[in-house]
């Protein structure tokens, strides 16, 4: 006698799929036959809440605006703000405060981050549902189911509450958004092993699935939050917010700099009132000093240049939905792609076929019926044994027919009109079929079983359209499929006598086989040997493998299990699979080009998960590869599995928590994750990964909303070009920063040399901060739209771990920092020799920055090869920014009411010489050190 687990009590932890259906209704104390009360479902409801998953509030705008100024460097700038303010400099202070409100301003609207994946999680659940309450069934919104309450179920119905299936008949639900397998799940009532992992638990269905055949009812055993898609819920709260390679080694510089720049403001105010100046004017000098070593655009200049990247990310659709994820693709090291519907088209394909004694193959993919079928050249029909018995009376027309292979011989494209046996294969997968297949908004899609979809995809390939053959060939009666006998079966009337089709799974339905067609149409000795080995190598292939088989029927009685049961006529096989998107396999092949590393996270089968990591060249020994499934993950400690992480590329049959690990696993070992997926199921590790990337057009709005980028095409390949334009972002970041930090550099030098020298400052803090904006914008930023350097996606993944700046990049900033300092110092000096007043020195002083700061632009355009190798027009964008920068110093230098503002004065064209040449001069010396690094 079967024993089965006690039952437990209500909101126990045992897993409900091991209890019997008997067991699981007394847990509740329901009785099947009435449901609950409407008093026990308002009590419970009480007890419980409404079914719907509760979603965390997000920050808001406020706190999202005041967290712009939570950064080191602008801390800074509000202190250098409020100490001129409080020495009565009001001009300088109200420029500084207005620099600190412009970059907030930027940042709080370039942030645009709303977190609406929990909410669009309780979206998924929210439908209508058929309840017993009360003895009587009725129809009420889902969310005011309980646990404890009887659901009914049938075919299109989306499952609104995790439910232990009490009762049920041919049914079976969708899981992929939850599972990740794309094959519907035959379900039943019976008990199942503690250890069944979720997309196994036949005996159970999840909320937000979908009842794609048969009908059935269940008892809710989990609402909202209990569910597994609430679960899932709590798993994406979790989840931390991941900073990106760039924002983490921007918060590491931006805490060097601030040290560095806190110590030399200090430096200066106490070498100068050791040397008897007055406090007042040391303390200006001081916020001159951290005013002038601040880059102030460079946050404004970051958020912009990675808007504009992702304007340019667009056009090559890719969304960004996270600024910083911009530059993070440029980073990633491992891509760990979840299979169904995005390395795949999540689209069960017709790929093989048996038939006749000979195998075929199918072109084309998805649902769209294009493609071809051809005969697998090492295919032969061979002489095939004593014919048994004629084929009936209205079949005459193909028993004519030639052998598909004679066919096949005299064509590239394989005649089916001419193979009698493949053709009649072709016929029964389209009429012993309740899918539906049609075209709509530019695109092809179904309606029920995507297996179904399959077969009448392949016939449509073959010339045959399934509304004809229905009209033609109407259905009389029918045996749905039972998740029992595996099989279903159709009835219909060709010239006036009975002929049933049959499909099913081949352990199923050949044992009740008693002869074949053969390819000329003539039914011959069953060959099951042959059948068995066909079958064998499509499942080695991944391929799910469907049997055919037909029956004349001598009587009138209709159709039933005992008519299928015997003597019935094999026609043949059909190997199906979700197959891999054609621009995939470039994909991936690119991405190890470019040193990344792309690993697959799935929950369907180990066997389809190697075939498909074979096919698109995750993985090289097909067949050799490793395969971890979640049942193997269960059993690795951290450690074990941080190993398998970083050594298995394949795994299957994983439950969220378990890719959730994964992801974790690699970022422990320094790896930046970008995470690949579309479903509920993805959208915890698509939150966990450096940078998430969901699919548009089949992914859930959950994983969309957990994901920083989502591709507009769910095309594996776009990811290819959106690291592309990663990389060559982050090369124009570091060439921004590596162009932009000399300035300050500079100006924090001059400082400290004016303080030391005991001379006056020769820049202000107010004509500072005029230098550091307009040549971030006008300077800097067309650097954003420098093209990719060539090769870009032939070299290896940046090391996470290492700075922004390289030794070279530093020993060039502090170079051309002497550069300024010494042309720009030793021109103030010059100038006040020759009895110039100081308005005009300072003048002198500050156009010398602009000048070599013009000039050291076109020499950042390439941080590695001499200028002459940069096209000179290929950025048209850094000479209207020069030439702009020119026409304001302009204007500062001559305009009166900017000589009253900012405080200076016109100056004589051979000023304008002197400085052109220092300019000049500072270009060479950068250009040799170039050459001589080279």
């Amino acid at each position: 006698m079967a024993t089965h687990s006690p039952p437990p009590k209500e909101g126990s932890t045992t897993p409900w799929h091991t209890l019997s259906a008997t067991d699981a209704l007394t847990s509740h104390g329901v009785d099947p036959r009435r449901g609950l009360t409407e008093d026990e479902a308002a009590e419970r409801l009480a007890r419980h809440g409404p079914n719907r998953v509760r979603a965390q509030p997000g920050r808001s705008a406020l706190q999202r605006f005041l967290s712009q100024m939570k950064e080191p460097l602008v801390l800074v700038l509000i202190g250098a703000g409020v100490v001129t303010a409080g020495l009565g400099e009001w001009v300088d202070s109200s420029v500084i405060f207005g620099v600190v409100m412009v970059n907030a301003i930027i940042g709080y609207l370039q942030e645009g981050k709303a977190e609406e994946a929990l909410a669009a999680l309780a979206r998924a659940v929210a439908t209508d549902v058929t309840v017993l309450r009360g003895g009587r069934r009725r129809r009420m919104d889902a969310v005011h189911l309980v646990p404890g309450d009887v659901v009914w179920l049938s075919a299109g119905d989306k499952v609104p509450a995790d439910l232990r299936l009490i009762s049920g008949k041919q049914m079976r639900t969708v899981e992929a958004a939850l599972t990740g397998e794309a094959a519907p799940a035959d379900k039943h009532c019976e008990p199942l092993p503690a250890d069944t992992q979720l997309a196994d638990r036949r005996n159970m269905a999840y909320a937000g699935t979908t009842v794609v055949a048969g009908q059935g009812h269940g008892l809710v055993i989990g609402t909202a939050d209990a569910t597994e898609t609430g679960r899932i819920s709590g798993l994406i709260a979790s989840a931390p917010e991941i900073a990106t390679p760039l924002t983490r080694k921007m918060g590491e510089f931006a805490g060097l700099l601030l040290w560095v720049i806190l110590g030399l403001a200090a430096l200066t105010f106490g070498i100068g009132v050791w040397r008897g100046e007055a406090m007042v004017d040391m303390l200006m000098a001081a916020v001159a000093l951290a005013v002038g070593a601040i880059p102030e655009g460079l946050p404004a200049a970051m958020s912009i240049t990675l808007a504009i990247g992702v304007g340019r990310m667009a056009k090559r659709r890719a969304i960004i939905r996270h600024l910083p994820a911009v530059e993070a693709l440029g980073s990633t090291t491992v891509i760990c792609s979840d299979k169904t519907g995005t390395l795949t088209e999540n689209a069960m394909t017709v790929t093989e076929l048996w038939a006749g004694g000979e195998s075929f193959t199918v072109s084309g993919q998805g649902y769209k019926p294009e493609g071809e079928l051809h005969l697998k050249p090492e295919t032969t029909t061979g002489a095939p044994p004593d014919a048994v018995s004629p084929s009936a009376t209205a079949r005459r027309a193909f028993l004519a027919r030639p052998p598909c292979s004679a066919v096949a011989s005299s064509a590239p494209t394989l005649d089916v009109q001419a193979c009698a046996a493949l053709r009649e294969t072709l016929m029964a997968g389209a009429l012993c079929n309740d899918a539906a297949l049609h075209h709509d908004n530019r695109q092809w899609q179904i309606t029920g079983d995507p297996t179904e979809a399959a077969l009448l995809v392949v016939a449509r390939k073959s010339g045959l359209d399934d509304a004809t053959l229905h009209t033609v060939f109407p259905r009389e009666d029918e045996l749905p499929f039972d998740s029992a006998r595996q099989t279903m079966a159709t009835l219909h009337r060709v010239e006036g006598l009975p002929l049933a089709y049959v499909k099913g799974a081949i352990e199923k339905l050949l044992p009740a086989c008693h002869s074949m067609l053969a390819a000329d149409g003539n039914e011959i000795e069953l060959d099951s040997t042959a059948i068995e080995a066909a079958a064998a190598q499509m499942a080695r292939g991944g391929l799910r493998v469907l049997a055919l088989a037909r029956r004349q029927l001598q009587d009138e009685s209709g159709l039933n299990e005992a008519a299928i049961a015997t003597d019935l006529v094999f026609l043949g096989l059909a190997g199906m699979i979700d197959p891999p998107r054609a621009r995939a396999i470039g994909a991936v092949r690119t991405c190890h080009a470019a040193g990344i590393r792309v690993k697959m996270i799935t929950g369907d089968h180990a066997a389809t998960a190697r075939a498909i990591a074979a096919q698109i060249g995750i993985v090289k020994n097909g067949g050799d590869a490793q395969v971890l499934t979640g049942r193997d993950l269960a059993r690795l400690d951290d450690a074990a599995l941080e190993a398998a992480a970083f050594n298995v590329d394949i795994f299957a049959r994983v439950e969220p928590e378990q890719k959730l690990r994964l992801v974790r696993a690699l970022q422990a070992q320094g790896e930046v994750v970008a995470m690949t997926g579309d479903g509920v199921n993805d959208a915890p590790a698509l939150k966990q990964a450096d940078i998430g990337i969901a699919m548009g057009l089949g992914g859930t709005d959950v994983a969309k909303e957990a994901a920083a980028m989502v591709l507009t095409d769910d095309n594996f390949a776009t990811i290819e070009a959106a690291v592309e334009e990663g990389r060559g972002i982050y090369d124009n970041l570091v060439k921004f920063i590596t162009w932009t930090l000399p300035t300050n550099f500079g100006e924090g030098l001059v400082i400290l040399a004016a303080v030391v020298a005991g001379v006056t400052l020769p820049i202000t803090p107010l004509q500072i901060l005029w230098i550091n904006m307009t040549t971030a914008v006008l300077l800097g930023l067309p650097l954003a739209f420098e093209p990719a350097e060539h090769g870009i996606m032939r070299r290896p993944p940046r090391p996470p771990r290492a700075p922004v700046l390289d030794a070279v990049l530093i020993e060039r900033i502090v170079l051309v920092g002497i550069l300024m300092l010494a042309g720009s110092f030793g021109m103030f000096l010059l100038a006040g020799e020759r009895g110039q007043s100081m308005p005009e020195a300072r003048t002198i002083a500050m156009n010398v920055f602009v000048a070599i700061e013009i000039v050291y632009l076109f020499n950042c355009r390439s941080l590695r090869l001499p200028i002459t190798a940069v096209a000179a027009f290929s950025n048209p964008w850094v000479w209207a920014g020069a030439g702009l920068q020119l026409t304001l110093q302009m204007g500062i230098t001559y305009w009166a009411p900017f000589n009253s503002a900012f405080g200076t004065a016109p100056i004589d064209a051979h000023a304008w010489i002197e400085i052109a040449t220092i300019a000049l001069v500072a270009m060479g010396i950068i250009e040799l050190e170039k050459r001589w690094r080279a």
